[in-house]
């Protein structure tokens, strides 16, 4: 059996969603954040000296790193949601979600989070996640999906920071194309059934 430490209002929602799209049966084991700090719990270290989220324990193993885990879960299962045709654009996006991605979006939370000490920091950084958002809708305009024309594990990781996005990163009506790939993966049957397992999520 797959289990899933699930942080509330995080990252590993992402691997709820590929294990009911790669219908795989999995356990949900959910952890709640610190309603002052909104860290993880001490709980989580027992799981994994990080205390982070996500962590999957499958076969014999315990992983972290959401890109690790979808590596492995998708050559597991026969690379379904894998590369496929396009595995350079796969790999790239895999990495880039995370790797160039969540660091600006991070910067704006910390940000929002000082008040008004952050502000001079606000929009230096929003003009920078911009080129972000702007490069993102130019791919988007060339195919429906991030790796290519068929749905993969490369949207999934895909999802969070520009839910986050929509949120506090300046993502609106000036990016059509993301905010109607949005509009899909919200549509998808696996993506509503990983919410229900996993619980509320608000990734603002």
């Amino acid at each position: 059996m797959i289990i899933v430490h699930h942080l509330e209002n995080s990252r590993s929602q992402r691997i709820l969603w590929l294990l009911e799209e790669l219908d795989l049966e999995y356990c949900v084991r959910r952890y709640a954040r610190d309603p002052k700090t909104m860290l993880a719990p001490p709980a989580l270290r027992q799981v994994h000296p990080l205390g982070k989220s996500p962590v999957v324990e499958v076969d014999g193993h315990v992983l972290i790193e959401t890109g690790a885990i979808i590596e492995y879960l998708t050559a597991r299962q026969d690379g379904a949601l894998g590369p496929g045709a396009n595995p350079i654009l796969w790999r790239q996006f895999l990495h880039y979600a995370e790797g160039s991605m969540m660091p600006p979006l991070f910067g704006l939370l910390l940000v929002k989070r000082l008040g008004l000490l952050g502000l001079p920091a606000r929009k230096p950084l929003l003009r920078m996640f911009a080129t972000h958002l702007q490069w993102l809708n130019d791919e988007l305009t060339q195919r429906p999906w991030f790796a290519g024309d068929e749905f993969t594990a490369a949207d999934v990781i895909m999802s969070f920071p520009l839910e986050a996005a929509r949120s506090r990163g300046g993502l609106d009506a000036t990016y059509p194309h993301i905010l109607a790939w949005l509009d899909r993966i919200h549509a998808r049957p696996a993506y509503a059934a990983a919410l229900s397992r996993g619980g509320p999520y608000a990734y603002a």
